[in-house]
């Protein structure tokens, strides 16, 4: 299990354990985070759960698929360190890991 906080757009911070297994977006859906709204339910088929993963953290979270990518087309505001949250899964080595929400989803 991983400690993830999602910091919302206004600040207000969210911690959560999250089960290994599952994605930095599960995590959030379960938890009632708002800021994710998960439209395709973690198909990387949408951009509504783009988080942007804190820089400490880029490296252990991943690079973006190919089609991640394309996906973050569709969101707004796309920066470097953004991330489709559906495709972070979750392991003992993302304890600690911090999202921030984007203020609008795509």
């Amino acid at each position: 299990m991983a400690k993830i906080t999602y910091i919302e757009h206004n600040g207000t911070r969210h911690e959560i354990d999250v089960p290994d297994g599952l994605s930095v977006m599960e995590g959030a859906i379960r938890n009632m985070v708002p800021g994710i709204d998960a439209d395709c339910g973690g198909a990387c088929a949408c951009a509504t759960c783009h988080v942007y993963v804190d820089e400490a953290w880029q490296a252990k979270a991943g690079e973006r698929s190919s089609m991640e990518d394309s996906m973050l087309d569709f969101a707004s505001e796309v920066e470097p360190n953004s991330r489709l949250s559906c495709q972070i899964k979750v392991t003992p080595e993302l304890d600690g890991l911090i999202v921030r929400l984007p203020e609008f989803q795509g």
